[in-house]
């Protein structure tokens, strides 16, 4: 193996905000793995909604708009205290990016030498024992530093070997939007029935259209027309304008990413003993429930963040069988970070918008 500098480069978010709390440095302090923790050399990232989130406060109970609405200068003094998605405080300097592929070159204590120079992805979303038997989620660039830098430590098990001829920006495309897909697909458990997914065209919502196909799902994607032959070549059997009057009484399972003022015509769509799943609100976190809607026909409400580890492991098997493909609409290098994100805010793409880190 190469030797490891003690310095590395990366991109440290250095306060909520607009896109100039995005700071390219080269001096930044290697990490160093502790017992059952290994480093990799990060090959690739990708941008995500939580990278924007976080970056512009939107996370904190004080934000009650969209996440366009703040995408600029961020929500202000009033959304610091709970500004991240657990609901805490960061600490800056802050390397985000929980998205990451590349390869291992270092072991902490305890760590099987056979793991040097795997080339693995790591699981985005991590769920770690509390000591009274509960659980809680971290995720990978969030509550630790993430890929925005050359390295970044994780622990054993939450670096997945893979084996795969595909590029390091396309694998850094799949762990964390495939992995919230999945886990809704999962949880939900979807399996040759009527699906309608909303955001359709992103990361999330794209992926979802793959995973559910992979079980025979029939799916109805809503996105911009202007996407349309795009998400049907991926696998949507429908496509409806975001303008369109939704169907009542049609689908088994709803799979939402925007949430806003049309969340009831969501539930509307759905069939009695319905399932509706939401892992982001993109459009607005605050909607009006009708529950009268919900217990007379008899319909769960899904959140999705915790996941199985079994989602990410098979994840992974899905892509070194090639029944998934990667969906990457540009890539930029990580000093670009700030343009990468401007870019993703303006949802004129499909699929992700990859980081090039090495």
């Amino acid at each position: 193996m190469t030797d490891i500098p003690t310095k590395m480069h990366g991109v440290v978010l250095t306060g909520h905000g607009g896109l100039d709390k995005l700071e390219w440095r080269e001096d930044l302090e290697t990490p160093t793995p502790e017992a059952g923790q290994v480093l990799i050399k990060v090959g690739a990232s990708s941008v995500n909604n939580t990278d924007i989130n976080t970056r512009i406060a939107w996370y904190s109970k004080a934000v009650r708009g969209s996440t366009s609405e703040g995408s600029d200068a961020g929500f202000g003094e009033d959304a610091l205290a709970d500004a991240t998605w657990s609901g805490g405080t960061l600490a800056f300097p802050h390397i985000q990016g929980a998205d990451c592929c590349g390869t291992i070159v270092a072991l902490g204590q305890g760590v099987d030498p056979a793991r040097l120079g795997q080339r693995v992805l790591v699981r985005a979303l991590q769920s770690v024992p509390n000591e009274d038997g509960t659980h809680r989620v971290e995720t990978f660039g969030s509550e630790t530093n993430g890929a925005f830098a050359q390295y970044a430590v994780v622990a054993d098990k939450n670096a997945i070997a893979i084996k795969s001829d595909l590029s390091d920006t396309d694998l850094a495309s799949f762990p964390c939007a495939f992995s919230t897909a999945e886990g809704i697909i999962q949880r939900t458990g979807l399996g040759a029935e009527r699906v309608l997914v909303t955001g359709a065209s992103g990361g999330v919502g794209s992926a979802a259209i793959q995973l559910a196909k992979r079980r025979g799902a029939y799916v109805v994607a809503v996105s911009s027309a202007s996407k349309a032959n795009a998400l049907r070549d991926l696998g949507a059997d429908e496509v409806l304008d975001r303008a369109d009057e939704l169907p009542r009484n049609r689908f088994d399972v709803v799979i939402d990413l925007v949430g806003g003022p049309r969340w009831p015509e969501l539930l509307e769509t759905l069939v009695s003993d319905g399932r509706y799943a939401t892992a982001g609100a993109i459009a607005g976190p605050i909607v009006e429930l009708d529950l009268r809607t919900l217990y007379l026909r008899d319909l769960t409400l899904y959140g999705c963040t915790h996941q199985e580890d079994r989602v990410f492991t098979d994840l992974v098997k899905y892509i070194e069988k090639g029944e998934i493909r990667p969906l990457v609409a540009e890539v930029y290098d990580l000093r670009d970070l700030a343009k990468a994100q401007e870019a993703f805010v303006a949802k004129s793409h499909i699929g992700k918008i990859g980081i090039l880190v090495s």
